[in-house]
């Protein structure tokens, strides 16, 4: 242990800063991803169908926030809007959390808002870890930042099911809790550790764009692979937010079971993933990218044949494994891929950034148009059809990521290494 602690200090400062800042964010991000979503459930006597139009609002708020983020980079520094994304992430999740008895249009548009925020926290995450690493280091820092996520994915979830259970059957100074009163105490825990990850933030030296022209609409073929394995990588976001929820609440219980189940499918893959980060070598990538997306279509395929408490708990434990090993190996391909392309095109790096983000959502809102289309077509049975079979229809087409993330590889070293 002591060893692995020097070697992070060993690290370069702006390093360092970023894995911090992430690992006290990371405690916000459940709350943002798993929760939200219960509370929504909650709040509308479990309509799936409106839980599944504040995500899709969630991601148009990222987007746009993509893009409004190029534009406001012109006067703040990315480490300024970056701070102010982990801001209000927890202002608009407190505003979200404290609202009685919303409609399903004031859900959605604290979808949008929630999203708005967290976009600016994931574009500029992103650039600021492209400046400060390399193609050597990217493993390491992804597989670190990895197994905080995943951490916090197991004790956050359980500590916030308890102070859920707990407010559903006690007093407090004579008056009586609800479910709300512990989902509004998690929130205002949330926003005192984002100004605290902002204070750590603060202290890092990043650099500044050259250039702030970042709106293009044609791009090398390279990058135009690139944006499609992003809409493949969009497809199963669409799903992996909210299909675990609609699962629990189905067939095994309620924010309890939620948190409890949570934490305990990720303890191996948080030990597992930080190995990986440590020892594994570029070469090493799409071994582990395919033996994610592996995980995750047989997760799918045994909760689509069973649609059980038994199908739908292999699925969540297959998720939360999928997750950390597809995305230690995705977002070093995809920094390597805009490490070559942006010298091809001469451009800033945060054009592809904010391009890949257009290329997430459009998998994104594809892949819950799926869902949508399958649910309101079948009449009362469309939702649990859609539960069923639409994330493995997602997690087949999935499947072909593999190929596709080889040949952009194979292309960069092969054509583009000398450019």
């Amino acid at each position: 242990m002591f060893k692995e602690f020097k070697f992070f200090l060993s690290q370069p400062k702006n390093i360092k800063t970023l894995l911090i800042t992430n690992l006290l964010f990371a405690m916000v991000l459940p709350l943002i991803n798993i929760f939200a979503g219960a509370y929504v459930l909650r709040a509308t006597g479990n309509d799936f169908t409106i839980l599944i139009a504040f995500q899709l609002c969630m991601y148009i708020g990222i987007v746009l926030s993509a893009l409004g983020n190029g534009l406001l980079m012109k006067y703040f520094k990315s480490s300024q809007l970056y701070a102010f994304g982990i801001l209000i992430s927890s202002v608009s999740l407190i505003v979200l959390m404290f609202l009685q008895n919303p409609s399903t249009a004031v859900i959605c548009i604290a979808g949008l808002f929630i999203g708005l925020a967290t976009g600016f926290f994931w574009t500029n995450r992103y650039l600021l870890t492209l400046y400060s690493t390399d193609d050597d280091n990217r493993n390491y820092f992804f597989g670190l930042e990895s197994l905080f996520f995943t951490i916090w994915n197991i004790v956050i979830p359980v500590v916030a099911g308890l102070i859920i259970k707990f407010t559903s059957d006690h007093t407090l100074f004579g008056m009586e809790l609800t479910p709300d009163n512990g989902y509004q105490f998690l929130t205002i825990m949330a926003l005192v550790i984002s100004v605290c990850a902002c204070v750590v933030l603060s202290r890092g030296n990043f650099r500044t764009p050259s250039s702030k022209n970042y709106f293009h609409l044609k791009f090398h073929r390279l990058w135009q692979k690139m944006l499609t394995l992003a809409g493949l990588k969009g497809m199963v976001q669409g799903f992996i937010v909210t299909i675990p929820t609609i699962l629990i609440f189905k067939f095994i219980g309620d924010e309890g079971s939620l948190g409890l189940i949570q934490g305990l499918s990720g303890a191996l893959t948080a030990i597992v993933v930080y190995i990986l980060g440590r020892v594994a070598k570029p070469a090493h990538r799409m071994a582990i990218f395919g033996a994610g997306l592996l995980i995750f279509f047989v997760g799918a395929l045994t909760n689509s044949i069973l649609f059980s408490a038994a199908g739908a708990l292999t699925f969540i434990i297959c998720n939360v494994m999928f997750q950390p090993l597809h995305d230690l190996a995705y977002f070093p391909t995809m920094m390597k891929t805009i490490d070559a392309v942006k010298v091809l095109e001469n451009r800033e790096e945060y054009t592809y950034i904010m391009s890949h983000e257009i290329g997430l959502f459009a998998g994104r809102a594809l892949g819950m148009l799926l869902f949508i289309v399958i649910a309101f077509s079948l009449g009362e049975e469309g939702a649990d059809v859609a539960v069923r079979y639409a994330v493995l229809i997602v997690a087949a087409i999935q499947l072909l990521s593999l190929p596709l993330a080889k040949n952009i590889i194979k292309d960069i070293d092969t054509k583009y290494s000398n450019k």
